[in-house]
């Protein structure tokens, strides 16, 4: 069994690894680690987990994850996930951090977006930006993994097969960003009291958002002059989980409806976890949160617009599983080459 850590048990990404390691045939669940909630079991945290697991929540030290775990699950705030990092990094053989500390390679872009979360470039540099889909064999046996966003992940697996897959040059990419309100975790704040955020479609963010910032790392990284200007906007929903990236494409390359639908099947062929829409396969054709809640799965698709001289991409998933927990399992999968999806076989709850 692989010994595993979580720290930042209280939060929802934590309670969502909580439930995922515990129904994992491979990972044996041996430390909580948070300070605010020390000494509170999981069921007093999460009501959902009703669960004796034989642990509490523990004050966190490098010595006591060092001593019990083989895998630490980071799932803190990018500030503390940095400090966290580089006293674990060369003593826990799989660091997994589930914060933005690690996702932007540049330095320039990562002051701008977090400032807050100081670390080293050679720190920083030894971290494998974890879309398994994506990054294929960087994860096996790596030692630092940062989970991408959950907005990231939509929009990353959205356009790889346009960039890394068609090879187009995307001259000028438009996000439209839609989630619900369990993206910005359990903080109290006024503009996501009930009364404001039922029945809204709020713009918290938008002319800019960091998780855009992230795409356009990843993507000039791996494939240089990919992509032109990038930009995004989003806005918060009255539902609590899942999220929809309607991103708007303007490439200068010549493609048709035929031949987007053959790349993308092509590209995520071999891939689980992503679902490529066939626009006429289900009730519900085009991609939407509701058909993914509760599963690691994100469905994509790509449609053809002439009349706007643009492709229309649109990704969905649940934020708190493919976009945070459950791809951070499948990453530590892969990292210990492990069947992708051992414990991660759940279908999607619907309706929720």
């Amino acid at each position: 069994m692989i010994r595993v850590g979580i720290v930042g048990a209280s939060g929802l990404a934590g309670g969502e690894l909580i439930r995922l390691v515990n129904q994992h045939p491979e990972l044996e669940l041996t430390f909580l680690g948070g300070n605010s909630s020390a000494g509170r079991r999981p069921a007093e945290l999460h009501p959902g987990l009703r669960l004796d697991l034989g642990l509490t929540v523990e004050p966190v030290t490098a010595d006591r994850v060092a001593e019990r775990c083989d895998v630490v699950f980071l799932a803190t705030p990018a500030p503390v996930s940095a400090r966290l990092a580089a006293e674990l990094a060369d003593r826990v053989p799989c660091v997994t951090d589930l914060s933005g500390a690690f996702r932007i390679r540049t330095p320039e872009l990562h002051e701008r977006w977090y400032p807050k979360a100081e670390r080293t470039t050679e720190l920083a540099d030894r971290f494998v930006y974890g879309v398994p889909e994506l990054v294929g064999d960087q994860l096996v046996d790596a030692a630092l993994i940062s989970v991408p966003g959950c907005y990231a992940t939509a929009i990353t697996l959205g356009l790889a097969p346009l960039t890394l897959g068609l090879g187009l040059n995307l001259r000028t990419v438009v996000i439209d960003g839609k989630s619900g309100s369990s993206g910005g975790g359990l903080q109290l704040r006024v503009p996501d009291l009930h009364p404001l955020r039922n029945g809204a479609i709020a713009p918290y963010a938008p002319t800019g958002h960091r998780h855009a910032a992230e795409v356009s790392d990843f993507l000039l990284r791996s494939k240089p002059g990919s992509v032109g200007s990038l930009a995004m906007s989003a806005y918060g929903v009255s539902h609590v989980r899942g999220l929809l990236a309607s991103t708007y494409v303007y490439t200068d390359d010549q493609v048709d409806q035929r031949e987007l639908q053959r790349a993308y099947i092509k590209f995520y062929k071999e891939h689980t976890f992503v679902r490529v829409r066939r626009h006429n396969e289900t009730l519900i054709p085009v991609p939407d949160p509701q058909a993914v809640l509760g599963s690691n799965y994100c469905d994509v698709t790509a449609l053809h617009d002439p009349d706007g001289g643009r492709i229309v991409v649109l990704a969905a998933l649940d934020n708190l599983v493919k976009g945070a927990a459950g791809q951070a399992v499948q990453a530590v999968n892969k990292r210990f080459r492990l069947p992708e999806d051992t414990g991660l076989t759940m279908q999607p709850v619907m309706p929720a």
